[in-house]
């Protein structure tokens, strides 16, 4: 249904091919799903890089903040599509929950997510190693949290392929948490509709 080390793969080439390419997603199915989610991540990582250079002007930081407002809900709204078309996968398959079956904290969208933020810290820590400017102390350090991060990578997809076997096999509720955000919304930001009825 959806093969987790074909999305820490994916992840991982995309992340340095984007890096020294344009962004495209070629990829079909699910998977383009996957890499889409995956651009809104890697767009959002950089915008979030320009946020904090104190060389940046204060129009240019409310440039980045509305594009940060824009990534993160496009980013929010294909999590929630991925966990849309495992519910749709599961229809078609006709799998339904065991009566016992319990209610798992993260949805499978919300790991992937997870994930494609994981390749992008270990691109951008592996980078660190590469510097030529630095001590044996910034090395060390960076070489240790590249070794949680890849700890941490491991337990989370450990985690997602057992979570996806669970479900399909019924002994795991599986449901779509829609995120709600209220900031995008004009009729739902106060700042927003108060400025529109002003």
């Amino acid at each position: 249904m959806i093969d987790v080390q074909q999305v820490l793969e994916l992840h991982e080439r995309t992340v340095a091919l984007w890096h020294s390419q344009p962004i495209r997603n070629d990829c079909q199915g699910v998977m383009q799903l996957v890499c889409q989610q995956h651009i809104f991540n890697y767009e959002l990582w950089h915008q979030e890089d320009i946020a904090r250079s104190p060389d940046v002007s204060d129009a240019e930081i409310a440039q980045v903040k509305r594009a940060i407002d824009r990534l993160n809900q496009a980013r929010n709204d294909h999590i929630e599509k991925l966990d849309d078309w495992l519910s749709s996968q599961l229809i078609q398959q006709q799998v339904a929950p065991a009566p016992h079956a319990k209610q798992n904290t993260e949805t499978p969208g919300s790991a992937i997510d997870r994930l494609s933020i994981m390749a992008l810290r270990l691109y951008h820590y592996r980078e660190q190693l590469e510097r030529t400017d630095t001590d044996d102390q910034h090395a060390s350090k960076v070489g240790e949290r590249i070794a949680l991060c890849e700890e941490q990578r491991g337990d989370l997809s450990r985690s997602l392929t057992e979570l996806l076997a669970d479900i399909l096999a019924g002994q795991r509720v599986h449901k779509t948490y829609r995120q709600m955000k209220m900031y995008n919304d004009p009729s739902l930001n106060p700042y927003l509709y108060q400025q529109q009825g002003s």
